[in-house]
């Protein structure tokens, strides 16, 4: 079960556990689920809070999944710089993974826009010329001409979140 109806979260879970467990078959169903945090988090912690209420709310609005995964994106401001990052957790029954992502940090121009309340895809729509970013290519695809995109990105925290489920004797 994962706590997001976004088909990149969706396709970023679904491709990391079918790599990580060959041998499992696994249903995909994302659902809505609210973060219980701000829309546009600003802080590692405030981020981790919205990534594990979004699991724990899934594990208990739906107790019939094996898995339950929540991908919660946030930004946090140091100085003058904006770094930009997501945490995901997994949680089963009985045992709980984290994982975050790579950090990246945002040029001036979007850091102005994020500053006067707009969240970092309506401000990489305005100084991008885009329409939905949030959806298809976001922050990290348009600044390394996708090289990166949104869905490889969540790449290493899935991955991450799912090692104490790799290594059940170590944890």
């Amino acid at each position: 079960m994962i706590a997001s109806k976004n088909p990149v979260k969706i396709d970023a879970v679904k491709i990391w556990f079918e790599k990580m467990f060959p041998e499992e078959n696994f249903e995909f169903i994302g659902v809505s689920i609210e973060s219980g945090v701000a829309d546009q988090p600003l802080s590692y912690q405030e981020t981790l809070l919205g990534a594990t209420n979004r699991a724990t709310i899934a594990k208990k609005k739906y107790p019939n999944a094996d898995y339950w995964v929540g991908i919660e994106w946030g930004l946090e401001k140091r100085f003058q710089d904006m770094k930009s990052f997501a945490w995901v957790v997994t949680l089963s029954d009985d045992n709980i993974g984290r994982g975050k992502t790579w950090v990246f940090f945002l040029p001036k121009k979007v850091i102005k826009l994020i500053d006067q309340w707009k969240e970092l895809w309506e401000a990489d729509d305005i100084v991008f010329g885009q329409k939905n970013s949030k959806q298809n290519t976001w922050a990290v695809g348009l600044l390394t001409n996708n090289i990166i995109t949104r869905t490889s990105y969540y790449t290493e925290a899935v991955i991450f979140s799912l090692i104490p489920f790799k290594n059940l004797d170590l944890f």
